[in-house]
């Protein structure tokens, strides 16, 4: 019989923004908006907290730095309960969409917030819509630079809007010269029927029928004998959020599957193992 403590574990993660900061949204929501508008993160994270308890599960939070300074308790809390803090960006930014300058200026504010926070080192990073790509390696150079470990902002293969071609689906070095090396937590895909998909949590499980998002963890795990990095936001699990008046596809992005969202979780949590992304990262140095 297998136990928990046999299976494969995988990772989890947490990427701690609200709503109005998804790049969905760019078009229609200014960052001048955003402190007047509800915030629906925050509630949400703490009610996360506690499943985790509950399932007696650590994760890794990707902190955003712009909540992180409205909301230190929250980060604090985080850390209290045993989870690895680590860094979303500030101002929730696509990487290439900045100069090396821009992007130093932003990883450097959102690192020292999450320090200061908890009194702590923050080594891991994930860019917000995983948009690091190969016209912005240089972020990896900024990031060494600025004292972080490990990333975790890679979609193996050619995707759009994200996707790196030639990054491995396992854990690996990336060896940047004179800057050093970073250790790379790639996200997760999974093939049917010679298709490439991506399948690490976010609006893809909200989409994907609970028995496909199981029956993926399980080939991956058995046949593999590789670990699924899950990721999810807090909004998700709000289906009562405030609605944006957006265009009819970015709508159609944000609310699909909000409603079943936390139950898919909840069952993941039972049905398989899960580690923060540092400690997988211990096991591939």
């Amino acid at each position: 019989m297998t136990t928990k403590d046999d299976r494969v574990r995988n990772v989890l993660t947490v990427d701690v923004e609200d709503y109005f900061h998804v790049r969905n949204f760019a078009d229609t929501i200014n960052l001048e908006d955003w402190e007047t508008l509800e915030e629906v993160a925050p509630n949400a994270t703490y009610r996360i907290l506690r499943l985790f308890e509950e399932q007696q599960v650590k994760a890794t939070f990707f902190v955003l730095g712009w909540l992180a300074k409205r909301h230190p308790r929250l980060v604090r809390a985080i850390h209290a309960a045993g989870h690895e803090v680590a860094c979303h960006g500030y101002f929730h930014e696509p990487v290439r969409a900045m100069t090396p300058d821009e992007f130093r200026a932003d990883v450097s504010a959102a690192k020292k917030v999450l320090e200061d926070t908890i009194g702590a080192p923050v080594l891991g990073f994930r860019a917000p819509s995983f948009s690091i790509d190969e016209s912005s390696l240089w972020a990896f150079d900024v990031l060494l630079g600025e004292g972080f470990e490990y990333d975790s902002s890679l979609f193996p293969g050619r995707m759009v809007p994200f996707g790196f071609a030639g990054v491995s689906r396992q854990p690996c070095r990336l060896d940047r010269g004179a800057a050093g090396a970073i250790m790379e937590l790639p996200l997760t895909t999974l093939t049917v029927a010679g298709v490439k998909l991506p399948f690490a949590g976010g609006g893809f499980f909200r989409a994907y029928p609970y028995a496909m998002i199981r029956a993926g963890m399980r080939h991956i795990n058995e046949r593999e004998h590789a670990p699924v990095v899950v990721y999810f936001h807090p909004w998700e699990l709000v289906p009562q959020q405030p609605r944006v008046a957006a265009h009819v596809k970015a709508r159609i992005k944000h609310y699909l599957g909000l409603t079943t969202m936390e139950k898919k979780i909840t069952r993941l949590l039972r049905d398989f193992a899960f580690v923060p992304a540092s400690e997988m990262l211990e096991t591939c140095r």
